[in-house]
């Protein structure tokens, strides 16, 4: 007989998303992934000015907004016609890039790794590190048979197969400290040219409203060459070291196959050039990006809108108890065909495609290192991977934007707002694929669409039946204790997905157990 676990919401990443797994011979047969809030912020943007789009849908996510300020502010280009000048195109790949290298490097270190590291080496360690007597000084040593229970913030948590090598776990938890450090100073490197963090003030149509002067990029710079010190030498090694001690990992959490990469970071100002390019792996084949091939079905959404429309005519309308659906996120599609988005879809596709050299070579480097083929990326520890080098390459291109930044040139292009217009902003979150539409009437918002990363990565069930790629990536992953699902957790937070922060364990019909875990 199959075992029901559900984790609800799962803990160490920002938002409410529940998982439900049935076990059978010890392997996933079945997932289902379940968004547990509605976000509405279509509705909101309803009847107002478009010029405060790229402000309010920043609140989408206080961990994220960047992203949506880029695609909500290329949205409102598209709409107005016009094009930013090099300075204000550059200054928002800055602002996008700093956000890139904090979210990358807090993801592996605070939400990811210590699913792998054992955090009790702590309790033996007898070194002179300030920041690791901290965490032994923090430490609420509780005992229970033996085992210690409590060493705050870290425990309670599953049992599983962590790390056993002790001077690996305490240079993890050294380098877990350091992050902290790193990622402050990435959010600063964004509030020079941004003005603050989250929601930043200086993006807008036509460019931006934060002129370059020499002491900001030097003092961009000189925190940039900090972020690239840690990636090269720590961020790096780290996750390939993880990456050698879970080897079956590479085996572990496939997905659906197919990816799919929106492009990122303009190199023109019409946008029709990107650092990283858009593109489509489909069915085993690199084929171009095409927009218009994108539509949203809701059989197993928490709406009623109209099944299978094209984001620039989407609807946005609530139904919280439509029989049979177990989600508020909605299943993007294309072609029709379930895509995953992210780092992973954005590394493979420039490798495949060659447009980017400097990734390949990375990309082949880190392969050869793990005795590897390209298509062991499709799993946990290959996503993991592709996070950090694509750390390393938005690190060191955002060391040569900062310096074709010229302080006597404009930075914003005059612009009017349009009586009847249509807009399309497309850019890559951190997280993967992001989208924005807009239909402007009278000069007001008539409608607008957001596609977010997570819409694709953890969508439920579409119009055929087709689990969406998290469901699919959890499917065959092996679970040793279903008391302790730190498998299943492994697969999911390796996308970096929004969720909460307790966690509880069900089979059919009763409570098994109940814990929180930080």
């Amino acid at each position: 007989m199959a075992k029901k676990i559900t984790i609800d919401p799962i803990t160490r990443i920002e938002g409410h998303l529940k998982i439900e797994v049935e076990i059978e011979n010890g392997k996933v047969s079945d997932a289902r992934t379940s968004g547990e809030m509605f976000r509405g912020w279509e509705i909101i943007l309803k009847d107002r000015d478009p010029k405060d789009a790229q402000m309010i849908t920043q609140r989408i996510c206080g961990v994220c907004p960047s992203p949506h300020a880029q695609a909500s502010t290329l949205c409102l280009d598209d709409a107005f016609g016009i094009d930013p000048p090099d300075n204000g195109r550059l200054i928002r790949n800055l602002i996008l890039g700093a956000n890139y290298i904090q979210s990358h490097i807090l993801h592996f270190y605070h939400l990811a790794a210590l699913d792998y590291v054992d955090v009790t080496a702590i309790l033996s360690y007898t070194g002179n590190d300030p920041g690791l007597n901290k965490i032994k000084a923090w430490a609420k040593i509780e005992v229970d048979s033996g085992r210690p229970t409590g060493v705050a913030p870290f425990l309670p948590r599953l049992k599983g197969d962590y790390i056993t090598d002790a001077d690996v776990n305490i240079s993890a938890l050294a380098h877990y400290l350091t992050a902290l450090d790193i990622t402050r100073k990435s959010q600063e490197m964004l509030c020079i040219f941004g003005g603050r963090m989250p929601h930043e003030i200086a993006i807008m149509p036509g460019g931006v409203c934060e002129r370059p002067t020499v002491d900001k990029m030097t003092s961009f710079l000189y925190r940039l060459r900090e972020l690239q010190s840690f990636i090269d030498n720590v961020y790096i090694p780290d996750v390939l070291t993880v990456a050698k001690a879970y080897p079956r990992y590479f085996e572990v959490g496939k997905g659906c196959g197919n990816l799919l990469s929106y492009g990122v970071f303009e190199e023109n100002n019409d946008g029709t050039k990107k650092f990283i390019s858009a593109g489509v792996y489909l069915d085993g084949k690199a084929q171009p990006f095409d927009p218009g091939k994108i539509a949203e079905y809701v059989k197993y959404s928490k709406f009623s809108s109209k099944t299978g429309l094209h984001p620039s005519q989407g609807e946005t309308v609530p139904q919280p108890d439509k029989k049979n659906a177990y989600s508020w996120v909605k299943s993007p599609r294309y072609e029709g065909k379930v895509c995953e988005v992210g780092p992973l879809a954005r590394m493979v596709v420039i490798h495949l495609q060659g447009s980017n050299p400097a990734a390949s070579r990375l990309i082949s480097d880190a392969l050869t290192q793990l005795n590897l083929p390209v298509s062991s990326l499709f799993s946990v520890m290959g996503r993991h991977a592709a996070r950090a080098l694509e750390a390393k390459i938005v690190a060191d291109i955002c060391a040569e934007w900062v310096m074709q930044l010229d302080p006597s040139k404009p930075v914003h292009t005059k612009f009017e707002i349009p009586d009847q217009s249509t807009g399309m902003g497309l850019t890559e979150g951190p997280r993967g694929a992001l989208g924005h539409w807009i239909t402007i009437k009278n000069k007001k918002i008539d409608n607008y669409q957001c596609v977010v990363p997570t819409t694709w990565n953890a969508s439920p069930r579409d119009d055929k039946n087709q689990l969406g790629p998290m469901e699919q990536a959890l499917i065959g992953t092996p679970v040793s204790d279903p008391e302790n699902p730190i498998e299943p957790l492994r697969v999911v937070r390796a996308f970096d997905p929004c969720l909460a922060c307790a966690i509880h364990i069900l089979e059919p019909g009763k409570d098994v157990k109940k814990f929180r875990v930080l």
